[in-house]
């Protein structure tokens, strides 16, 4: 498969422009995926969206991803039951994110610190020995409603230096920084400026954003990680009734019929947004940064031109636009073809999510323990939940499955014709 690489800027006022070729993506075929933090990892929101995005953008990597997020964890807690719910899962690669809550919400204190950086690094020596190739994410700042300038104050002050502690030990332990903190603060100071008057744009609560801010943490982690911004690109002339170039994608069928232009595609990737992030999109194109789906068509008359999927009407772009080449992403992404395709894959991705976490994560493993009075050993107990979670986990391997099935793209074909 063929993808264009991107390289995050690491400069703060540049984050969100195109970056350059550069690094390969942090993560691989076949690789088993452990995402481990606390109660804001816990909410399946950011964790899903950065699942949804890898594999439909890699759908024949056979990727498995699981969430091992606890309310009220710190990188302490990670660290004491990294063997158990990472290592149980054998990963080959994992993302950490902590320190939301190792702060304890106060101004920066050295001993609080030191305890979040022996977290980090019991982790890292851990997941070092077990071969496991990390990402290291930073906390997001807090979403206030408080009125200024900036969101750089109060306890986003304690969490931006916690941030340089995450850096610290990506470099030490050879793992891959991400940055999650400073793009988002800057989305966040940019709408603080847009008003006299700052409304809280992500969602949720301060702390547990909700789809918009977790979107938006999506996003940052997987520029972080160097996701590959194309999904698929055709470039036709028209003139000539053919195919010119395509990327990531197969054309067939090409016909011109009058100033029409039609063709069968099967691309090798998908799209994804989540709807109901939409809101953010206000403050940062995170849509079309993280989704490139490429239309161009030269030789065209000028004026208007529908253009179909699948039978579907997505969009009306004028012959200059099509000359210069459309993104299409977003109207792919409301309707027609593969807009249900990816709703078939987000609908099989949370499924089996919560059969994991929900029933084996937080039903079994967190579960307490047995009753006096029941007369169970401690030893028939572990046997008894063994089995419960090797049961359980038959229902999640066929989970797995159906998300593969969903990712299986078929052709559709795309009409351009002109509006009368």
């Amino acid at each position: 498969m063929r993808t264009t690489r991107y390289l995050l800027i690491p400069v703060l006022l540049l984050f969100w422009l195109p970056a350059a070729k550069s690094q390969e993506f942090f993560l691989k075929p076949k690789d088993r995926v452990v995402m481990i933090g606390d109660s804001i990892t816990e909410q399946h929101l950011y964790s899903n969206y950065v699942e949804m995005w890898v594999v439909t953008r890699f759908p024949k990597w056979d990727l498995t991803f699981r969430n091992v997020g606890i309310g009220g964890d710190t990188s302490r807690g990670g660290n004491s039951r990294f063997n158990r719910d990472v290592v149980s899962n054998k990963p080959t690669a994992m993302t950490v994110d902590f320190g939301m809550n190792d702060g304890g919400y106060r101004a920066f204190e050295e001993n609080g610190f030191k305890a979040y950086m022996g977290g980090l690094e019991g982790m890292a020596k851990q997941a070092a020995a077990a071969n496991i190739r990390s990402a290291w994410v930073t906390p997001q700042p807090l979403d206030t409603g408080d009125q200024g300038a900036t969101a750089l104050t109060n306890y986003n002050l304690t969490l931006e230096k916690y941030s340089e502690g995450v850096k610290t030990t990506a470099e030490k332990y050879h793992g891959v920084f991400v940055d999650q903190f400073h793009p988002y603060l800057s989305v966040l100071d940019k709408a603080r400026a847009a008003g006299p008057k700052y409304d809280r744009i992500t969602s949720g609560d301060a702390v547990h954003p909700g789809p918009p801010g977790q979107a938006l943490m999506a996003a940052s982690i997987l520029k972080g990680l160097h996701f590959p911004k194309t999904v698929a690109k055709v470039c036709i002339d028209a003139s000539a009734a053919s195919l010119a170039s395509c990327e990531n994608t197969k054309v067939s069928n090409l016909k011109k019929e009058g100033e029409a232009i039609k063709f069968d595609q099967l691309d090798e990737a998908l799209p994804f947004f989540p709807e109901d992030a939409r809101s953010i999109l206000k403050w940062t194109p995170i849509l079309e940064d993280l989704n490139d789906y490429n239309l161009k068509v030269t030789g065209l008359k000028a004026g208007k031109y529908e253009i179909k999927l699948g039978g579907k009407k997505v969009a009306e772009v004028t012959a200059d636009d099509l000359a210069t080449g459309v993104n299409l992403a977003d109207a792919i992404l409301k309707s027609g073809p593969i807009a249900d395709q990816v709703k078939a894959v987000r609908k099989a991705v949370e499924a089996k999510n919560r059969e994991y976490h929900d029933r084996i994560f937080r039903g079994i493993i967190l579960a307490g323990g047995v009753p006096d009075w029941l007369g169970i050993s401690a030893e028939e107990v572990e046997t008894r939940r063994k089995a419960a979670i090797e049961k359980r986990m038959a229902k999640v391997v066929e989970l797995d499955g159906e998300v593969r099935k969903t990712l299986e793209i078929k052709p559709h074909t795309v009409e351009i014709s002109p509006i009368q």
